[in-house]
């Protein structure tokens, strides 16, 4: 069946529901999630099986022994944080665990009361709607162009950029030895080494290929891994690097939040904001809040 026809069969359809559950009718068609399996496609079929597999691979909270820095960032925050990889987990997977008592979404208050209070989480990764939200309604057409993701980790920009853009290449940044061979085994495996490549690499010694990127993805890539002072050089770097008018910077928080949280006041002042849609309808499955944290950039 076309579209004309389809069209044509859901009016014939609609025509012969009585009037007063029309409304109602047409609500639920706009807002179920019952619909989510038909609008699924291969790409985010295909993400869901890179994450099935990384989720076997890591423990729970998908961070290695070695980001002490990490562990003792969340551990400073004024509430109780956890790491719960937005890639590996979606929200009904939460759920689940929460349910079978392996997570919990709370803590308690007074220790062997009943007064809780909920657990902030945190994410070093996009989810797939995220991911999806970046690649189609946030960037531009990537074709011919270098994509580089700072601190790229389990790789997620990199499969989804594989899957949702036409970028010539994506490039991963990866000081943890451990992640470049997990990306690198999804690499080799899914036969992802046309287009993606993982260095294991500290972005200050990557001068020339900031400064020859086309687009650059910093998620949370500074904040809870190296110290203040060392976040300021990093971003000192970044600013004398990637300079190439009209290249494009995505940024989770905003760079204005990363900024003034640092000792030293940087101004983001070889960029400017652009605007982004946030409220395009993405799926039942995305949080608009996270969508929110998406910030793009253009190097003027």
């Amino acid at each position: 069946m076309n579209l004309p026809e389809a069209k044509s069969q859901v009016k014939r359809l609609l025509s012969g529901v009585d009037p007063a559950q029309l409304p109602p009718l047409l609500h639920w068609i706009r807002t179920a999630d019952d619909f989510e399996e038909l609008l699924s496609d291969n790409r985010t079929a295909f993400l869901r099986t890179v994450a099935d597999e990384l989720r076997q691979r890591l423990p729970l909270n998908a961070m290695l022994p070695s980001e002490s820095t990490a562990f003792r960032t969340m551990q400073q925050r004024s509430r109780p944080t956890v790491h719960v990889d937005a890639f590996l987990y979606d929200e009904d997977q939460v759920d689940s665990l929460c349910e079978e008592g392996t997570m919990s979404r709370c803590y308690c208050l007074d220790c062997g009361s009943c007064r809780t209070a909920p657990l902030d989480f945190i994410s070093h990764s996009f989810s797939i709607p995220e991911l999806q939200f970046l690649f189609e309604k946030v960037l531009p057409d990537l074709s011919g162009r270098t994509l580089v993701d700072v601190g790229s980790r389990l790789g997620a920009v990199l499969y989804a950029g594989h899957v949702f853009s036409s970028s010539s290449q994506l490039i991963g940044l990866e000081l943890s030895e451990e992640f470049v061979t997990l990306q690198n085994d999804m690499v080799q495996k899914y036969q992802l080494a046309d287009r993606v490549k993982v260095l294991h690499a500290d972005v200050l010694q990557q001068n020339l290929l900031l400064q020859n990127a086309d687009v650059v993805i910093m998620n949370n890539v500074f904040e809870f891994f190296i110290e203040p002072k060392e976040q300021v050089r990093a971003w000192r770097f970044i600013m004398e690097n990637f300079r190439k008018p009209g290249a494009l910077l995505v940024t989770v928080p905003s760079l204005q939040e990363s900024l003034d949280a640092l000792p030293e006041a940087l101004q983001p002042s070889w960029v400017e904001e652009l605007p982004i849609d946030y409220d395009v309808f993405m799926g039942g499955d995305t949080d608009p809040d996270a969508l929110r944290q998406i910030h793009l950039y253009r190097v003027l």
